[in-house]
């Protein structure tokens, strides 16, 4: 669990019913649990670590799915008697899992930042397009650190390949200033 301490967390329980049709309800409802970070224990059962932000997001979602034709929902707070190891490590892994979609976009960023400088590229809207496709990664980043609530262990991995990120982009920037320089 990173750097908890050794009591398991409390969780947020959402327990739903929503008809089956129209289907863009329930995958309306999933988008949102899954912005959020939720893991689903079992069918429309959806857990989270307990925390004021993630309360009012459930509190809000449960009575938008309350409020459907045909839904229903509650909200629960529980304290795992048994299995909490379980959920904690389910909780990680779907963190771990967009870490690992972070790093491997970040291997495609550089990948494209060498293909750029092996084929002497070193243009501005080479240098612009490289540097909104890095903002993009980092907002990516700081959506999911902010659901990484029980610190996953894939957190360093990314943050690693951000830097790499950003010193791949700061080398290609100085080589367009070049570029440019010898170009005037």
């Amino acid at each position: 669990m990173g750097g908890m301490s050794d009591r398991e967390p409390s969780w947020l329980l959402l327990v739903y019913r929503i008809p089956s049709e129209p289907t863009r309800l329930r995958s309306g409802v999933w988008r949102r649990l899954k912005a959020l970070g939720a893991i689903y224990v079992q069918n429309s059962v959806a857990a989270l670590p307990v925390d004021a932000a993630g309360e009012r997001a459930l509190r809000t979602l449960r009575a938008e799915i309350a409020g459907m034709e045909g839904g229903s929902a509650q909200l629960l707070t529980a304290d795992p008697l048994a299995g909490g190891a379980d959920l904690v490590a389910m909780y990680n892994a779907a963190r771990d899992d967009e870490y690992g979609e972070i790093v491997d976009r970040c291997a495609g960023f550089l990948r494209e930042i060498e293909d750029e400088t092996a084929k002497s590229h070193f243009t501005y809207g080479e240098l612009e397009e490289n540097d909104e496709d890095l903002t993009k990664l980092r907002g990516w980043f700081e959506k999911v650190r902010a659901r990484d609530r029980l610190e996953a262990s894939g957190r360093a991995a990314a943050e690693r390949a951000l830097v790499q990120c950003d010193t791949a982009l700061a080398v290609f920037a100085d080589a367009v200033y070049a570029a440019d320089t010898t170009d005037a």
